[in-house]
C-alpha cells in the first residue's frame, strides 16, 4: 500500500510595497493645467479666425471704396471724354493708397499709372495674372514672391480705349500684424497658465491636507491604540469626511473596548469553574466510589454552569448579526398572554396581567418572549411563594411598552445601572448568576430599535420595561384599561429621551393566569 503525502501550499498576498503612483494633488493640477491650456488655445484660435475674417472684410471694403471713387470720377469726367490715361492720372493725384495697397491704371495691354511706386507692376507674371481680370473684372487671389495678393479690377471704356482700375492689396502685411498680436497673446497666455498651475498646485495642497492627515492618522492607528482623532476646522465636504472618520474611530474604539471587556469578563467568570474542576480532580481519590460519585455530580454541575455561560455569550454575540431577528407581525395581546401562561411554570407566584393593548408590531415574537421570560425568571428569584408577578403592555408616544413587575424588595439605587451591564450583578446577598440576563434583554430590545430600563417610579417592588417602536404613522391604539377604569398600579414612564416623563399609563385590568 502506497501512502501519498499531500501538501497544501498557502499563498500569501504579495508583500511587496505598491509602486508609488501619481498623487491626487498632481492629477488635480494636471487637470486644471489641461483645462486652462485648452481654454486659452481655443480662445486664441477663435480670435484668430474672427480677426482673419475681419481683415478680409476690411480689405473688401477698402477695395469697394476705391472702385466707387473711381466710378464717381469716371462719371463726372464723362462729359469731357478725356482719354483713359488722363482719367487714371487724375484719379491717382486725388487718391492716396493705404500702406498695404497698390493702385494701378491699366490701359490697353499694360499699366500706365500706378501709386505708389512698386516694381510689382513690371513683373510679367503679375501682368499675365491680371490681364483676364482687366477684360472681365472681378477679384482674385495670387501667390507671389512678396506674399499673397488680393487683386480686384474694374473695367472702363472711353471710345476705342479699354482699360481697368486694378486695386492690389498685400494680405501678408495685415496678417503679419495679426500674427504678432497672436504671438503676444500666446506669451501672455503661457505666463497666465504658469501662474494658474502654481496657484492650483498650492490650493490643491491646502484642500488635500486634511486627507493627508486622515491617511497619516490611519497609518498610526493600531488595534491597541484607537485614541487618535483628527482636528475639525471649517464646514465643507472635507470637514464632513473628517467628522465621519472620527465617528468611525469612535465606533471602532467602543467596539474593541467592548470586545476586550467581554473577553476579560468571560475569562474571569470561566476561571472560577475551571479552578473548581481542577481542584476537585487533583484531590479526587479514584479508589473511593462515594467520593468519585460526589465529585462527578459536582463537576457536572460546574460544566452545566459553564455551558450556560457560553450559551449566553453566544447569544449576545448573535445580537450584532443582521439575521438575529425573524421579524413578522406580532399581536401584543396574544404575546403578553402567551408569556404569562408560560411563566406560570417558573414558580408558585400570583401571576397576573395588568393590561394589554390591541396592536400589531413588527417584531420577533420568540426573542420578545425570551426577554420577558428572562425578566420573569429574575422576578421569581427575588420574590417568595404567593408574591405578585405581573405582565403588561401599553402604547406611549409611538412605542409599545412591555413590562414585568413584582412585589419583591426592589433594586437598590446603587445597583440600578450596574445590573444592565454585562456580568453586572447586584450587591444584594441573594444576587447570583452570571449577570448576563439583563444584558440579553437589553440587546433584544435594542435589536428591535427600542430599549430596556428599570422604572424608577415604581416603589412597590421592581418593574422592568422593554420598548418596541410602533410602525411609522401608526395612530397608537387605546389600551384595554381605557375601556374599564379600575384601580391599579401606575404605568411605567417611557424613556426620558423619548417622551415627557410626566404622564403615566393606567394599569387597570388584572387577569388571573
Amino acid at each position: 500500500m502506497t501512502t501519498v503525502a499531500t501538501t497544501t501550499e498557502h499563498r500569501t498576498p504579495d508583500a511587496r510595497p505598491p509602486r508609488p503612483g501619481v498623487s491626487v494633488r498632481v492629477r488635480i493640477t494636471a487637470a486644471v493645467a489641461l483645462l486652462v491650456a485648452a481654454t486659452l488655445a481655443g480662445a486664441g484660435a477663435l480670435v484668430y479666425v474672427i480677426e482673419v475674417q475681419r481683415l478680409d472684410d476690411q480689405t473688401a471694403g477698402e477695395v469697394e471704396q476705391e472702385i466707387g471713387e473711381f466710378e464717381a470720377l469716371a462719371a463726372s469726367e464723362g462729359r469731357s471724354e478725356p482719354d483713359l490715361a488722363e482719367l487714371f492720372r487724375t484719379f491717382m493725384l486725388r487718391n492716396v493708397p493705404d500702406d498695404d495697397e497698390l493702385l494701378v491704371g491699366w490701359v490697353g495691354d499694360g499699366p500706365v499709372f500706378y501709386s505708389p511706386d512698386d516694381d510689382l507692376v513690371n513683373d510679367e507674371t503679375f501682368k499675365d495674372q491680371v490681364r483676364p481680370l482687366v477684360d472681365d473684372g472681378g477679384t482674385a487671389r495670387f501667390a507671389t514672391a512678396d506674399g499673397e495678393l488680393l487683386v480686384s479690377a474694374q473695367p472702363v471704356r472711353r471710345g476705342r480705349q479699354t482699360g481697368a482700375l486694378v486695386v492690389v492689396n498685400y494680405l501678408d502685411e495685415d496678417r503679419a500684424e495679426l500674427r504678432d498680436t497672436m504671438r503676444t497673446y500666446a506669451i501672455v497666455g503661457l505666463l497666465s497658465l504658469l501662474v494658474i498651475v502654481g496657484a492650483a498646485f498650492s490650493l490643491a495642497g491646502r484642500l488635500l491636507r486634511p486627507l493627508r492627515a486622515v491617511r497619516e492618522t490611519a497609518d498610526e492607528i493600531t488595534e491597541t491604540d484607537l485614541s487618535r482623532r483628527l482636528p475639525l476646522s471649517g464646514n465643507d465636504d472635507v470637514t464632513a469626511l473628517t467628522r465621519t472618520f472620527n465617528g468611525m474611530l469612535d465606533r471602532l474604539e467602543a467596539a474593541f473596548a467592548g470586545q476586550r471587556q467581554l473577553l476579560d469578563d468571560a475569562g474571569h467568570e470561566l476561571r472560577t469553574p475551571l479552578t473548581v474542576l481542577q481542584g476537585h480532580l487533583e484531590l479526587l481519590d479514584a479508589d473511593d466510589p462515594a467520593e468519585v460519585a460526589e465529585t462527578r455530580e459536582l463537576l457536572l454541575d460546574e460544566v452545566d454552569r459553564m455551558a450556560r455561560l457560553v450559551d449566553d455569550l453566544i447569544l449576545l454575540a448573535k445580537t450584532e448579526r443582521p439575521d438575529f431577528l425573524d421579524v413578522a407581525g406580532v399581536e401584543v395581546t396574544a404575546l403578553v398572554e402567551s408569556v404569562a401562561a408560560k411563566a406560570a411554570g417558573l414558580g408558585d407566584r400570583a401571576w397576573t396581567v395588568d393590561e394589554t393593548v390591541d396592536v400589531v408590531v413588527p417584531a420577533d415574537a420568540q426573542r420578545l418572549t425570551q426577554a420577558l421570560l428572562q425578566l420573569a425568571h429574575n422576578a421569581v428569584k427575588h420574590t417568595g411563594p404567593g408574591d405578585a408577578v405581573a405582565f403588561g403592555a401599553a402604547c406611549v408616544d409611538g412605542l409599545v411598552l412591555l413590562w414585568v413587575r413584582d412585589t419583591g424588595p426592589g433594586v437598590a439605587p446603587a445597583d440600578r445601572e450596574r445590573i444592565f451591564e454585562r456580568f453586572g450583578r447586584g450587591v444584594a446577598p441573594d444576587a447570583d448568576g452570571f449577570g448576563l440576563g439583563l444584558s440579553i434583554v437589553t440587546a433584544i430590545a435594542q435589536a428591535h430599535g427600542g430599549d430596556a430600563w428599570l422604572d424608577a417610579d415604581y416603589l412597590d417592588g421592581a418593574r422592568f420595561v422593554v420598548s418596541v417602536p410602533l410602525p411609522e404613522g401608526h395612530p397608537g391604539p387605546r389600551s384595554s384599561a381605557d375601556d374599564e377604569r379600575t384601580p391599579g398600579p401606575p404605568g411605567p414612564h417611557a424613556p426620558p429621551s423619548a417622551v415627557d416623563p410626566e404622564p403615566t399609563l393606567p394599569l387597570a385590568v388584572r387577569q388571573e393566569v
